[in-house]
């Protein structure tokens, strides 16, 4: 029973993620704009926790990673494991930076994420794979996330756009001064 349930649990660790996030960030109302607020646990948690943990399995479990996919067990598995490092440590990072860093994460994270679902799709069309972890929640949360991540950054870096625009003309009209 328990092996079963940390099985379900790694094996969906994204999705879990990508729900503890947005619960955390809709929790937490008086902590920044929402935007950048959901934007920042989502890098967090299902980009940046999940990257680790991918990184992990490829490079120090690679045959249980290859199995879950559905590959064989490759020397690539060493460089996709580097990579998903990189773009997990980056993402955790965003989480305490600024808009700017948050933008250079998401970049990142969003053209590994969505290669890798481009990836998954051909090993779905061309060599039927749909093993759990190449049509699974992988699959999903490799769209889904950056998606989400591109379209939060949109919004909070207008958002932060309209409040710098809004604070210097209130600091310009308050600045100046009427003589009549």
């Amino acid at each position: 029973m328990i092996a079963h349930i940390i099985g379900f649990v790694l094996q969906n660790l994204p999705a879990l993620l990508l729900i503890i996030a947005l619960v955390v960030a809709a929790a937490r109302r008086r902590h920044g704009p929402v935007a950048e607020r959901f934007l920042s646990w989502i890098l967090l948690l299902p980009i940046g926790i999940t990257g680790l943990w991918a990184g992990a399995f490829h490079v120090f479990f690679p045959a249980t990673a290859a199995k879950l996919i559905g590959w064989e067990v490759s020397p690539f598995q060493l460089e996709v494991g580097m990579a998903d490092l990189a773009i997990g440590a980056t993402a955790c990072i965003a989480f305490w930076r600024d808009l700017n860093f948050k933008a250079a994460a998401v970049s990142a994270a969003s053209i590994f994420l969505l290669g890798d679902a481009v990836g998954h799709v051909k090993q779905m069309l061309f060599a039927s794979n749909f093993a759990p972890g190449n049509a699974g929640v992988p699959f999903y949360t490799d769209i889904i996330c950056p998606v989400l991540a591109i379209a939060l950054l949109g919004i909070a870096k207008r958002q932060s756009a309209a409040q710098h625009s809004n604070s210097t003309a209130h600091r310009t009209s308050s600045s100046s001064f009427d003589l009549t």
